[in-house]
């Protein structure tokens, strides 16, 4: 009783979780056009009104302030280009020889070298071969074979005694005597050969089609009663069950789920690809971010030294105070610090990026500084989110993935179902036969005379007494794939969570773009206000180097805001499973 009630419970789990079965082979064979699917996120098809530049957003935020701000001559461009070391040269701690091995790259350019060279690529591109040639394996299963076996034997016997004996005959002479045999020394020869093909079915069958061959000799010293002989047949076997391992889907299973694990494998090579050249991307900005406060901290440094200058110059005429000098030289050494500061944090983002790229070399001295040359996208789009969410859930990777793989385990859980079933089998025989011949080729010949033959039929019965073993199995496979479909939902939940978070950062990081370069524009018109106001002498150099420093800050705050930017940008498009659109890219090299 208590195993009537376990059987009815895996089979209501089970119908209950292969409920699901056309819809996850409908999800599993779209994964092929998954992996035709160019991997690559335009944005503007999911803006909700034509795109805005840069500019045409700041003159509608003017117009709305209904404010007229004189524009401060700052060119965000010169960020991306090599800068001349201050005078007393060595500050940047970039010598000539640094210079002359930079070199200039594209963002398509780094990506494809990513492509080419990154060490996780690589070894994720062996896992759809490996899954290729478990693909092969199990359908070689399937294979005809072909087989010769052949034994010879040879024997040389001595005289032994036997038993005893009473012949009955119709001859009155020799019928009910009573005579003890022996068997006389005697030398045996014997040579069988047999050929043939044995053909696996993908019902679960065996068909086996063959020729057996036998040659004996007998001989004794006294040849007269030696003898050669020479016997042959065709033999046909049949075998098939018909409940364990029965019918095709069955036996191909293993076949049907080589083949989602496949297509996962390089689906999630695609993955790990597309993984690689988001953070190629996002390097890619830090280190344009990296490069633009660099170039802040050198200005600011260049300001405060031509600062010092003219507090030197006026002291000298006796305009100014000379406590005026030694503020002007903290400012210097303050800055010197930052300065510091950002060419190591350049450093480290090149050293990054050269990480990404597998191009770290072992003198550190001979590693390149890249320098971007690629511009930002200081595009604002109005994005369109339910048509975002929809595109990201239908063509996310791990939940393409993921249906690849609740279609194995229901093909998994089909062939469990049916390894539960009693092993009952029919066999059938049939062999025609051919008389004793002195010569192999007499033998052939009563074969297709068809006077001699046999067959048989039979079957085989096997069933354990509990059958725990493979309703463990059962039930564990149903199990897996509860806690896979849970899984699902969960990842459904998870792409939500980053597809709104990656929309409000881009939407936080252009408004951040806006009130920066805001804020870039009144600290360019307060230095130059106070640095007037110290040539009058109504401020001290303190309060300019004050103002110096938040014109600094906020140029660092408009260069971070706008790779903060593309970095959301990257983030949105690899929250839908795809790549940003700069150019078409094989992952298949």
């Amino acid at each position: 009783m208590k195993r009537f009630f376990i059987k009815k419970r895996l089979f209501i789990i089970a119908c209950c979780y292969c409920c699901g079965l056309s819809v996850s082979i409908a999800n599993a064979a779209d994964a092929n056009v998954r992996l035709q699917r160019e991997e690559s996120l335009k944005l503007e098809i999911y803006s909700s009104s034509p795109a805005k530049t840069l500019k045409q957003a700041i003159e509608e935020s003017e117009a709305l302030n209904r404010e007229n701000k004189p524009a401060l001559n700052l060119n965000l461009n010169k960020i991306l280009k090599q800068y001349d070391q201050p005078e007393n040269g060595g500050v940047l701690g970039l010598t000539l020889a640094d210079k002359n091995k930079s070199g200039q790259f594209t963002l398509a350019d780094l990506r494809i070298k990513a492509l080419k060279n990154n060490l996780n690529i690589q070894v994720a591109k062996v896992d759809p071969d490996i899954a290729a040639s478990d693909v092969r394996k199990e359908q070689a299963k399937f294979d005809q074979i072909f087989y010769i076996y052949a034994k010879y034997k040879e024997a040389d016997y001595p005289k032994q005694s036997s038993d005893y004996v009473e012949f009955k005959s119709d001859n009155p002479i020799i019928n009910t005597p009573e005579v003890k045999l022996s068997l006389l020394e005697q030398e045996k020869r014997i040579l069988d050969i047999e050929a043939g093909i044995r053909v696996p079915l993908r019902t679960g069958g065996t068909v086996t089609l063959s020729t057996p061959i036998a040659n004996k000799r007998t001989s004794r010293d006294n040849a007269q009663f030696d003898s050669k002989e020479y016997q042959s047949a065709l033999r046909f076997s049949f075998s098939q069950p018909l409940l364990r391992n029965a019918g095709i889907d069955v036996n191909e299973a293993s076949i049907r789920i080589a083949n989602f694990e496949q297509q996962a494998a390089t689906l999630n090579t695609r993955l790990q690809s597309i993984r690689i050249i988001a953070m190629v991307d996002k390097a890619y900005w830090q280190l344009y971010e990296s490069w633009g406060a660099l170039d802040v901290r050198r200005q600011q440094y260049e300001y405060a030294q031509q600062n010092l200058q003219m507090v030197k110059t006026r002291v000298a005429e006796g305009l100014t105070a000379r406590v005026e000098i030694s503020r002007a030289e903290i400012g210097v050494a303050d800055r010197f610090e930052a300065l510091i500061v950002a060419e190591t944090n350049l450093k480290l983002a090149n050293r990054q990026l050269q990480f990404l790229l597998n191009d770290i070399a072992d003198d550190a001295s001979l590693n390149a500084i890249f320098l971007p040359t690629t511009a930002p996208n200081l595009v604002k789009y109005d994005i369109d989110r339910k048509k975002l969410m929809q595109d990201a859930l239908e063509g996310r990777i791990e939940l393409l993935t993921q249906e690849l793989s609740l279609a194995a385990d229901l093909a998994k859980i089909d062939y469990l179902e049916n390894q539960t079933l009693p092993l009952f089998s029919i066999d059938y025989q049939y062999g025609a036969l051919s008389n004793t011949f002195d010569s192999l080729g007499k033998s052939y010949q009563s074969i297709a005379d068809g006077d001699l033959n046999d067959w048989a039929v039979g079957f085989q019965f096997e069933m354990p007494f509990s059958n725990e073993a493979s309703k463990a199995q059962l039930a564990r496979a149903v199990q897996q794939r509860g806690q896979r479909l849970t899984t699902k939902t969960l990842q459904k939940l998870t792409i939500k969570k980053e597809i709104y978070d990656a929309v409000d950062q881009v939407d936080q990081n252009w408004q951040r773009i806006l009130a920066a370069r805001q804020q870039v524009l009144i600290a360019g018109i307060n230095y130059e206000a106070e640095l007037k106001q110290f040539n009058e002498g109504l401020r001290t150099m303190t309060e300019v180097l004050e103002t110096l420093t938040r014109l600094g800050e906020a140029q660092i705050k408009e260069v971070k805001a706008i790779g903060d930017y593309q970095i959301a940008l990257v983030d949105t498009a690899y929250a839908t499973g795809t790549l940003l659109s700069y150019s078409k890219l094989d992952f298949t090299e």
